[in-house]
């Protein structure tokens, strides 16, 4: 039996053998994530949080400088591990970078607009669960976060204070005035090699995979906007096409691993046919069975994939090539690309999930959700679901 196929099985048997057993399975397992949300990831999550905005403080202090603080949390180098300070002025020494180097870097965004994005990913992986239960989720408090506001967009000035004047003796010596000066926003996007000078890969290989997102974007137009800085790194605003844009990558990364000839335009039209296959292809095979006799499939970025004109369809009971349409599904699950300790790669199941169209039930439920709930499960509580076993 499958890795990702035994973490189905018992959930499924007692969809099948009748509703009452089938929803105390569901509930069983939805309670379990209940209980781990609350005594183990929400604690896990505060306390993150927390320690990312003692870290960002101190850094403050440490360094002198609000600027530097933003951009090493802004570029994910404050972690909330607890380590982030001692590992960040490790860097700083390592490098010879002096605090003064970020004066005058200007972020896109603020701390707040950070942390609210962390909490809206961090939320959404919990919306099973917490809709089951009605349960409410929590964070830092916004004290917190409105203490650590940092500057926001536009043209920023600082004001350098001028010299008072003097006498000595007959000696007058004249004051200079305060005066304004406009900060250049042009560093904003800048990475921090841009600090200290770093040594190029000989081959670009690292310059193929900062670029390889940039070029997936170019070619397809996942992210809601992309803005290209100084230096010529891309930054993005995510919308639906989230999930695609991610698996994407992964596959485009996946083949600059593999063949470090190729250049990131290559990898990024190549990985589309790797996404299209993987994630794409056996629900348009689908198509071929009686019950979705006349429907096309459509894929869905950041909505509903779906049947077109097709009524649900019970993925326990309708068989394809000889087996059941939610045996058919787990076979490709099985075959999804892993990581090299031989998981199945997140980004790529998230894709393959979202592309199960609205469709297929699993019983009463939908066969998405029910993949989603036991890998969140498994994802929270190794010990009740794991991909090794």
């Amino acid at each position: 039996m499958s890795a990702f196929r035994g973490i189905l099985t018992g959930f499924g048997m007692a969809a099948i053998k009748d509703k009452e057993a089938k929803d105390n399975a569901r509930m069983e397992v939805v309670k379990a994530a209940g209980l781990d949300y609350h005594t183990n990831q929400l604690p896990e999550h505060k306390k993150r949080e927390t320690n990312r905005a003692q870290a960002y403080n101190q850094l403050i202090t440490i360094l002198g400088s609000e600027e530097a603080a933003d951009y090493f949390d802004a570029n994910g180098f404050i972690t909330g591990d607890g380590k982030d300070v001692e590992r960040i002025q490790t860097m700083l020494k390592d490098k010879q970078i002096k605090p003064d180097a970020f004066k005058n870097y200007i972020p896109t965004e603020n701390y707040s607009d950070r942390y609210s994005q962390r909490q809206s990913d961090f939320e959404s992986r919990f919306d099973i669960v917490k809709d089951t239960f009605k349960m409410q989720g929590s964070g830092i408090g916004p004290s917190t976060i409105d203490g650590l506001l940092t500057k926001p967009e536009g043209d920023l000035t600082r004001t350098i204070e001028g010299e008072p004047g003097s006498q000595v003796g007959p000696v007058v010596t004249e004051g200079t005035p305060d005066r304004v000066e406009t900060i250049d926003r042009t560093t904003s996007s800048l990475p921090i090699s841009a600090f200290y000078g770093a040594k190029p890969d000989e081959r670009g290989v690292e310059t193929k995979y900062n670029q390889v997102v940039k070029a997936i974007e170019e070619q397809n137009g996942y992210a809601d906007t992309m803005t290209i800085g100084a230096d010529g790194s891309a930054n993005f605003t995510w919308g639906p096409k989230r999930k695609i844009a991610a698996a994407h990558a992964q596959f485009a990364t996946m083949l600059l691993d593999k063949d470090k000839s190729l250049d990131q335009n290559t990898a990024a039209s190549a990985a589309k046919r790797y996404l299209v296959f993987y994630t794409e292809k056996p629900f348009k095979e689908l198509e071929n069975i009686p019950e979705l006799k006349g429907s096309k499939y459509v894929p869905g970025d950041g909505i509903p994939s779906t049947y077109t004109g097709a009524r649900n369809i019970d993925v326990n009971s309708v068989q394809y090539e000889g087996v059941s349409i939610k045996d058919f599904i787990l076979n490709k699950i099985d075959n999804l690309p892993t990581t090299e300790g031989g998981e199945i790669n997140e980004a790529i199941f998230q894709k393959f999930v979202e592309n199960v169209p609205k469709e297929f039930m699993d019983g009463d439920i939908s066969f998405r959700d029910s993949l989603l709930a036991q890998r969140q499960t498994q994802n929270l509580e190794n010990n009740y679901f794991s991909l090794n076993n």
